[in-house]
């Protein structure tokens, strides 16, 4: 059974918190009486990623794509040619 403490007792014990969950335990936060959020021990066996292995596995599902362009090439998002009162008549158009 993990120990619940409200979010006011978490923010002043976070320190000793920290220190029983690395020991092992789980802790419980709870906002006005209802649980909001759980502390627990991470896995050791369990690498981080590294950031280009997050991207390609990203990729690989198809959350992500590839940019079409790369960064530093010109007209990324082409200009339109000036046109004088362009500002004025939106401000106007705003009133």
């Amino acid at each position: 059974m993990a120990d619940e403490y409200s979010l006011y007792e978490a923010k002043a014990r976070l320190s000793s918190l920290v220190r029983q969950v690395r020991e092992g335990r789980s802790v419980i936060i709870t906002v006005h009486g209802v649980p909001a959020a759980e502390l627990r021990p991470v896995d050791p066996s369990v690498r981080p990623q590294t950031l280009e292995e997050r991207l390609a596995e990203l990729d690989a599902r198809g959350a992500i794509a590839p940019a079409r362009r790369s960064p530093g090439e010109a007209n990324a998002f082409p200009i339109g040619p000036k046109v004088r009162g362009v500002l004025k008549r939106f401000l106007e158009e705003r009133d």
